[in-house]
C-alpha cells in the first residue's frame, strides 16, 4: 500500500486514492492515460484480467518503465510498486493514445 500511495503522490493524485476499493482503480486508469470509465470493464469477467494487465503496464510506461516491468509489477507487486512509488522514477504522464 506504501508503494501505491507513493505511486499516486508522484503522478499528482491524493495518496489516500489507494485505501478506497474502486477509487483506486479509477485513479490507476487516469495514471495509465487510459478512460475512467474502464473501471466498468473490472466487472467483466475475464475482460477485467485483460484490462488489468493493460493497465498495469501503461503505469510502468507512465513512468518511464518498460514492459518488463509492467510485468514486474503485475505478478510482484509487493517488490515492485515500493520501487516505483519510493524509487527515483518520475511520473512522465501517461501515453497519449
Amino acid at each position: 500500500m506504501i508503494g501505491i500511495w507513493g505511486v499516486f503522490k508522484k503522478a499528482g493524485h491524493p495518496g489516500w486514492a489507494c485505501i478506497i476499493p474502486i477509487y483506486n482503480y479509477y485513479v490507476f486508469c487516469k495514471v495509465a492515460g487510459r478512460p475512467g470509465w474502464w473501471v466498468i470493464l473490472a466487472f467483466i469477467p475475464l475482460v477485467n484480467i485483460i484490462v488489468g494487465i493493460i493497465v498495469i503496464i501503461d503505469v510502468a510506461k507512465a513512468f518511464g518503465k518498460g514492459t518488463g516491468f509492467g510485468i514486474g509489477l503485475l505478478i510482484f507487486g509487493f517488490i515492485f510498486f515500493p520501487i516505483l512509488g519510493l524509487g527515483g522514477a518520475r511520473y512522465q504522464g501517461a501515453l497519449s493514445r
